[in-house]
């Protein structure tokens, strides 16, 4: 949400109106280039700017929910661990949850993966949306059920950080409130990129260029503010557009798109077959849990994983590996429930590149990809988006709108479209129109600052027309 050291284009004194004409003259061709992306910057950065605020503050809440998570649910994840005692069999610890829950079959089990966890198997229950299920918590030495919270998602996350996930995306309004999480992070990647032309620009007609990633020393006043908001901008590029692409693969209707695209490119994540082949063996006979686990394990599918049951007839048990810190495990297998015997495999190294990568890129959005690093990171570069949306509007309020200059006195005049060479317009408009393609709601949104920015063009014009 930069905006230029504008003293250049609006003098303290010029009076110059809202609709006064961009200077004519000799000029380079990056000049009104500039113009136009410093006036998309501004109102990008003005009207998007409170979405993205906050995203970013639901989002810094949401990355030390792991953390908060294991304080608030103590009891209910974790167990004492007896001197010299070995976990009861898994069936054991299944048992002790259906009898507590005898209402419903159990459809999934998450196993003690440390000593001091808990077991946790999970049952349907009619909860907000399908992806809620009731969670059981079983002391694997002593088949205690520990208590039982709602679960959401693959994650498996409990109430409060279910509650926080809903708050960044959705704002607990349901499809409408994805909107907001939509519009913050196709407008993001914009409004960075346009700040990183604008402060290189800027340092390279000062021929400053080691000013770049540093805030000017002995600036005063809006020109020290801008310093300080360009070159923290600069350092938090490369997270923005990567918090931006990631955050677009959750969003309604970009998101659509993304998957549309992956799925034509074959760029989707695959699965383990659960359906059975016909050697299998005879339907109705079940050999359990304990050996299905067993199976998985000496397949190399361990640690911390889930434990899926047959959805019916002619289908498998499925045994996926949760681990999401680098190196990622995530490696699957089906077990035929009448032999014990594993009837497909997928290992992550088998995964499309570009399925790696999306596995890669959310646990890192999240914070799970390198563990607490990762957490600081993501901290680090909130608290530095924060400070650069402050400082963006701290300049706007120092050069708030003059009587006549509209409500948001953009810092560059009207008019910068027509001085454009036809290369820069062209350009322009197939940007536009390709990028609407794939992002809708920032092309509505585009059209909307549009038709902002003309009915403050009409109403200056009519403040100063005389009666």
């Amino acid at each position: 949400m930069a905006v230029e050291d504008v003293s250049r284009v609006r003098g303290a004194g010029d009076g110059a109106g809202a609709d006064a004409p961009v200077e004519e003259g000799p000029r380079s061709a990056w000049q009104p280039v500039r113009a136009l992306v410093l006036r998309l910057h501004f109102y990008a950065g003005v009207l998007v700017a409170p979405f993205i605020l906050v995203a970013t503050v639901t989002g810094l809440l949401y990355v030390w929910t792991p953390q908060l998570e294991q304080a608030l649910y103590d009891h209910e994840l974790h167990a004492p661990v007896p001197a010299g005692g070995e976990p009861l069999p898994l069936s054991e610890q299944v048992a002790a949850a259906r009898q507590a829950h005898p209402e419903a079959e159990p459809l999934a089990v998450r196993p003690a993966a440390r000593p001091g966890d808990t077991t946790r198997v999970l049952f349907p229950v009619d909860g907000p949306t399908e992806s809620h299920r009731l969670a059981v918590f079983v002391d694997p030495h002593t088949a205690e059920v520990r208590g039982s919270l709602l679960s959401y998602g693959g994650s498996g996350a409990l109430p409060v950080r279910a509650w926080i996930d809903l708050l960044h995306r959705e704002l607990h309004l349901g499809d409408a409130g994805r909107l907001y999480s939509e519009l913050a992070a196709s407008w993001l990647w914009v409004v960075a990129a346009g700040g990183v032309a604008l402060w290189i620009g800027r340092a390279r007609r000062r021929a400053r260029l080691r000013r770049v990633l540093l805030p000017e020393p002995g600036a005063r006043g809006t020109r020290r503010t801008l310093s300080f908001h360009g070159a923290i901008g600069i350092w938090l590029f490369v997270g923005l557009l990567f918090v931006s692409a990631t955050g677009l693969t959750w969003s309604q209707y970009a998101g659509a798109n993304i998957s549309t695209i992956r799925t034509a490119m074959d760029w989707q994540t695959p699965s383990v077959a659960a359906e059975l082949p016909e050697t299998a063996g005879p339907a109705g006979v079940d050999v359990g849990a304990d050996q299905v686990l067993a199976a998985a394990n000496a397949a190399g599918v361990d640690g911390a994983v889930e434990l899926v049951y047959p959805a019916g007839d002619g289908q498998g048990y499925t045994v996926t590996e949760l681990g999401t810190q680098w190196p990622t495990q995530a490696d699957s297998v089906a077990v035929a429930p009448a032999t014990g015997q594993i009837t497909d495999e997928l290992r992550f190294d088998d995964h499309p590149l570009m399925a790696k990568l999306a596995t890669w890129g959310i646990d890192a959005h999240m914070g799970l990809l390198f563990g607490i690093p990762n957490q600081l990171a993501l901290t680090a570069f909130a608290l530095g988006l924060i400070t650069v949306i402050v400082l963006g509007y701290t300049m706007w309020w120092r050069r708030r709108p003059r009587p006549g200059e509209g409500a948001l006195a953009a810092p560059v005049p009207r008019g910068v479209w027509r001085p454009l060479p036809r290369w820069a317009k062209a350009a322009a408009v197939i940007t536009a129109v390709v990028v609407g393609i794939v992002l809708p709601l920032w092309a509505a949104s585009l059209l909307v600052f549009l038709a902002v920015d003309l009915v403050l063009s009409r109403r200056a014009r009519m403040a100063h027309t005389p009666d």
